[in-house]
């Protein structure tokens, strides 16, 4: 069973591999997060890891925490900032080793979230097999259901490739069938209003509620990856 600092080093050794592969694209906008570029996410990525590892934890995950990782690096070499983030790996690798399963879910998320930004904005789908991509799902489910539970929404079931899933209170009254890939992206807003509601609902589609928090704004126009 891979365990979640595998994961994760699998997942930062594929972006650093497709940013280096890539290197005279990295000014590229990524489509899903129109105000940053490619280096841009990879300076939010290794961001997080330099501030995790050095406990720079205030404001964490705020639009300003994040914001400031991206800002240190706004005039660094995109080899500078690869190279920062392996610096730290190390470190990072074995405080997620010394927690349970689980604790560093949001990371995983958040990097192979930006790792399929990355890929979007170079048009090279990939990666949504992997391991991350699985942790990322399991990890996404459960703050789905908590949301939905502490909220006392009536029950959604949702049917991906993974099986079925109910989300809120009671038996279901609505079903969705929709691919994990594709729920994923829409859970961080990486999908159209008009998007959503074109999944195969059963019952009266509620396409807003895929989206995880209020944070994750659905572009306006369509966006296919």
């Amino acid at each position: 069973m891979t365990t979640d600092a595998e994961t994760y080093r699998a997942l930062r050794e594929t972006v650093v591999g497709i940013a280096r592969d890539h290197g005279d694209e990295m000014e590229r906008v990524a489509p899903a997060t129109p105000e940053w570029r490619a280096r841009d996410l990879l300076a939010h990525v290794g961001g997080v890891c330099d501030d995790v590892v050095n406990q720079n934890l205030e404001g964490l995950a705020s639009d300003a925490w994040t914001a400031a990782q991206v800002d240190k690096r706004r005039g660094w070499a995109v080899e500078d900032i690869l190279g920062d983030w392996e610096r730290n790996a190390d470190a990072l690798d074995a405080l997620i080793d010394q927690t349970p399963p689980g604790t560093f879910g949001q990371l995983l998320f958040d990097t192979w979230t930006h790792e399929q930004d990355l890929r979007g904005g170079l048009s090279m789908p990939g990666g949504r097999d992997s391991d991350a991509a699985a942790t990322s799902f399991d990890w996404a489910m459960l703050r789905f259901n908590e949301r939905d539970t502490g909220a006392q929404r009536p029950a959604l079931a949702i049917t991906t490739e993974a099986g079925t899933q109910t989300v809120g209170l009671g038996d279901p009254v609505v079903e969705l069938s929709v691919s994990r890939y594709e729920l994923l992206r829409a859970m961080t807003g990486r999908r159209s209003v008009a998007q959503l509601r074109g999944y195969e609902w059963r019952g009266e589609a509620d396409p807003e509620r895929l989206v995880l928090a209020p944070f994750f704004n659905p572009p306006a126009q369509d966006l296919h990856e």
